[in-house]
Parts: C-alpha cells; sequence; structure tokens
C-alpha cells in the first residue's frame, strides 16, 4: 500500500492553509498519510492539523530548523521519508515547496513531478496530470523509483476540510546538518503588510492590468475593501509600475482559483490566464470585445473601466 508524507508549510508559528491542498491531493490518492511540520513551534502549531484524518502528525520541533531555509529543513524532511517507509512525499506547488521538493527528490534519489494538477492510483500504479506549455496542453508521467515526489497546484486541489477525530502527534528526530549549511545563512525577511488576504489563500481577488495606469490603488482599493478581497495584477501592471511585484498573477507570478476573480483592465495574454483561468468564477471589464479574456469570463462587460468600476463600487456600497 503507498503511504505518503505532506509537507506543512509554516509562517508566523502557525500552518499555512496552502498545506490544506497537499491533504486535499493525499485523500484523492485514497491511501493513508502523515502530515510533518517542521521548526519552533511546530508542537503547538501541529494541533491545527489533527483533525484532517492523518495517520499521525509528526513534529520536528527545533530551533535549528527556524526560518525554513531549504539547506536547513531538507534533510530532517529526507530522513523522516526514509525511516518512516513512505512512498510520496507532497508538497504544495508555492516558493516554499518548490524550493525543497528538488533537494528532497535529490536526497532521496527520488523521480519529482511538479505543479500536478491530477491524480489517479490503480492498484497503486500513481499516473499524475500536470499542466504544460503555459496549461495550454497537460501532459500524464508516471515515476518508477521507489520513492516519488510530487508538488500540486494550491489552484487545482481545493483546501481540504477537517473531518473530524484526532491524530496522534509524535516527535521525530533532527538529522545532522549538511556541509551545505555552511555556506548559507538567513539574513531578513521582507514581507508586505496588509490586511487583506493573501492572493493564494482569498477567495475574492480584484486584479488590474496596465489599462489602469496610476489609478490602479485608487480605483481597485475601494473594491477590493467591500469585497474583503485580495489585490492581483498583470504583470503589465507590476513592470509599469502601477502595482507591486508581489501582486503579479500569472505564469511567473501567483497561480490561483478563488471563488471569484475581477478582471479589470486585463486583456488576457497568455501567461496571465495560466495563472487565474481556474477561477470558479471569473467577471472581466475591459472596453476591448475582442480581449482575449473574454473567452475564459463567466460574466464580460464591455465598458471604460474608469466609468464602469467606480459605478460597480457605489452600488456595492448600498447593499453594504
Amino acid at each position: 500500500m503507498v503511504n505518503t508524507l505532506i509537507i506543512a508549510e509554516m509562517h508566523e508559528g502557525k500552518v499555512r492553509k496552502s498545506t490544506h491542498s497537499a491533504i486535499h491531493f493525499a485523500r484523492q490518492l485514497g491511501v493513508p498519510f502523515s502530515i510533518l511540520v517542521l521548526g519552533p513551534g511546530s508542537k503547538a502549531a501541529a494541533a491545527e492539523v489533527t483533525g484532517f484524518g492523518a495517520q499521525k502528525v509528526l513534529v520536528a520541533d527545533d530551533a535549528s530548523l527556524a526560518n525554513g531555509l531549504a539547506e536547513v529543513v531538507t534533510p530532517t524532511i529526507a530522513q523522516t521519508a526514509k525511516s518512516g517507509g513512505y512512498d510520496v512525499v507532497v508538497v504544495t506547488a508555492s516558493s516554499f515547496g518548490k524550493d525543497i521538493a528538488p533537494r528532497i527528490a535529490a536526497k532521496l534519489g527520488a523521480g519529482y513531478a511538479s505543479d500536478i494538477s491530477g491524480v489517479k492510483n490503480e492498484s497503486g500504479k500513481i499516473t499524475y496530470r500536470r499542466p504544460v506549455f503555459a496549461g495550454n496542453a497537460y501532459g500524464i508521467c508516471h515515476i518508477t523509483t521507489p520513492i516519488q515526489v510530487v508538488s500540486v497546484r494550491q489552484s487545482e486541489f481545493s483546501a481540504a476540510e477537517p473531518t473530524g477525530g484526532s491524530s496522534p502527534i509524535e516527535s521525530v528526530q533532527v538529522a545532522a546538518q549538511d556541509p551545505a549549511v555552511a555556506r548559507v545563512s538567513f539574513v531578513s525577511m521582507e514581507t508586505a503588510k496588509s490586511e487583506r488576504p493573501d492572493l493564494g489563500e482569498a477567495r475574492v481577488i480584484v486584479a488590474g492590468g496596465r489599462a489602469v495606469k496610476e489609478q490602479f490603488s485608487a480605483l481597485l482599493d475601494p473594491l477590493a475593501n467591500l469585497l474583503s478581497a485580495a489585490v492581483g495584477a498583470s504583470r503589465a501592471a507590476c513592470d509599469a509600475g502601477y502595482a507591486s511585484p508581489e501582486l503579479q498573477v500569472g505564469q511567473t507570478g501567483r497561480v490561483v482559483a478563488p471563488q471569484l476573480y475581477i478582471a479589470i483592465g486585463i486583456s488576457g495574454a497568455i501567461q496571465h490566464l495560466a495563472g487565474m483561468k481556474s477561477s470558479k468564477t471569473i467577471v472581466a471589464i475591459n472596453k476591448d470585445p475582442d480581449a482575449p479574456i473574454f473567452q475564459v469570463a463567466d460574466y464580460g462587460l464591455v465598458a471604460d473601466l474608469f466609468q464602469a468600476v467606480p459605478e460597480l463600487t457605489a452600488e456595492l456600497k448600498k447593499h453594504a
């Protein structure tokens, strides 16, 4: 029987919601799974994921694993996967997951499949589905090594909900440090402070393109505030300096799948569509009736955004 190990992502002492997508993947795989939580405070954080049906929640609560540097945490992950007899090691395809997954695979001599969007388990033979060519086609692959490492797209696996129960929590031994640790050091982390939800976890996203110009914040922020939404941007808007780089949605930015995605002044270049077309409902506002964004939109409005968006915001205020 296939046995799966999910690597939880920690942030500010808590397990990030992105980890729930990896749990959803494990449930689709239909096999027993465990969850590994690493870093200082992980024993307390582990309590957050004991109700998701895991066989057990493993904890490496050690100060040496602080800050989640890939070179620091990978040895312990690999050691846990090998000693526990796990066949599949799963991470979410976040910045953290993409950083550690290749290193885990190298340490375990494992095959690695990234950005998984679907999975089938037929009597222990696992088939993975992953996007290629910016999501315009899909490839099917098998991993033939005894241990498999995969990263799963958060936009394709919705956040798992608790199932009840309480998984036992067990401590695991921290592995000896690699020589590579001596060559890296944590300097600092600079994050954009915002009361809005993270792009990858938001239920609603209001995104703007280059056409919004210098009025990006003035136009989008009031609408986002009313909807308790995150704000996103196309690469063109970020490159032009209208929006911060961390707001970029697309093939080279964040891949998202909120319940509602409102695209304002975004034409719909293939690179942008690759990052948001899995959204449950897409609303597009653009004055160009031939804009590609309308091909994926559930609702489209051909209008001047500088007139339509303030009117939409004013109307929503009446019902707030």
